[in-house]
């Protein structure tokens, strides 16, 4: 009976593990800024695209379906090509493996990592999660992979126990336990449960550490105590250096010529200028006669104006005096 129920189990996690086509990320990682920031310890979150990944992501109502720990090379592990495994995750139907950084570029990914932890308790967690290689899942409880062939509605209430019914591996994989027990082994918290005891005038906190089974990928997210890592900003971002589709890039030997913004005009000396020697003392008196019919001509033309401006009024007033 056992050798049949690993045999189901095994097809099923062969159709829930299957990719579904014509996945296309929103926006996919960049691979170079991605290797330059990742560090051992981090947990990368991954929106997956095979149909265990839409349980997951429906059940957790977030974006992240699978999670798995950033270790560094781990000795012995490479691909054919000679990249090393520097992932630790644990896959429905393989267990705990290890995997390559580039197995994870064409899809959307979040790098978070434990703030404040120390050099010794990151080997630890590290360690932890590799020595857990080769581990696999328990593919006799097959009622919790055949309730995820048939998707109903769930309250939102009752969605996280879904994922964790049962005391089968493949739920406790699917969940992030792998991660979630690799850090509870240094006692470091992702969403500890809280309860306040004491009296009224001095409370106090007391932490909880949840069971691994209840840990999800968005957790990792979510939690007070991890820092979402962008790497396309951590060595600085200039957004004019990009190149946009609907903009013609200039050409390098006139690029740099032009600003977006006026050059900032410097404010006028406090200190008074020193008196030009070239321009003459005196102003000629022919000069100063036209400057004086100049104005003489102007005013002449303003009270003209002034004159007409008045003569209308009247001239309307004693039009309807007549007609009365």
């Amino acid at each position: 009976m056992g050798t049949v129920l690993d045999s189901v189990g095994k097809l099923i996690a062969a159709y829930l593990s299957k990719e579904v086509p014509g996945y296309e990320p929103f926006t996919p990682s960049d691979p170079e800024h991605l290797r330059g920031v990742i560090e051992p310890g981090d947990v990368l979150l991954v929106e997956g695209n095979n149909r265990i990944s839409g349980i997951i992501k429906y059940l957790t109502q977030s974006t992240w379906s699978h999670a798995a720990l950033y270790v560094g090379p781990v000795e012995g592990a490479a691909e054919p090509d000679g990249e090393p495994h520097v992932l630790i995750e644990a896959n429905i139907g393989e267990g705990v493996t290890s995997a390559p950084l580039s197995k994870y570029f064409p899809y959307h990914t979040r790098l978070c990592r434990p703030v404040g932890l120390s050099y010794e308790d990151r080997t630890t967690v590290c360690r932890y999660a590799i020595n857990r290689i080769g581990f696999g899942y328990d593919t006799k409880n097959i009622v919790d992979l055949m309730r995820y062939l048939f998707p109903m509605p769930i309250p939102q209430r009752w969605r996280r126990r879904m994922i964790a019914i049962g005391s089968g591996d493949p739920t406790k994989i699917i969940c992030s336990a792998l991660i979630a027990q690799a850090f509870d082994a240094v006692r470091y918290p992702i969403l500890p449960k809280i309860t306040k005891a004491g009296s009224r005038a001095a409370r106090r906190e007391i932490l909880h550490i949840r069971d691994s089974s209840l840990y999800m990928p968005r957790d990792f997210d979510i939690s007070p105590y991890f820092e979402v890592v962008k790497p396309t900003i951590v060595h600085g971002f200039d957004y004019t250096a990009l190149h946009w589709a609907d903009m013609q890039k200039p050409l390098e030997e006139v690029a740099g010529t032009f600003s977006v913004f006026p050059e900032t005009i410097s404010a006028p000396p406090l200190v008074p200028e020193a008196i030009d020697q070239e321009a003459p003392d005196e102003i000629p008196a022919e000069e100063v006669s036209v400057q004086a019919a100049v104005a003489e001509s102007v005013s002449g033309h303003v009270a003209l104006l002034k004159k007409l401006a008045m003569y209308r009024p009247r001239r309307r007033s004693r039009t309807h005096e007549r007609a009365a």
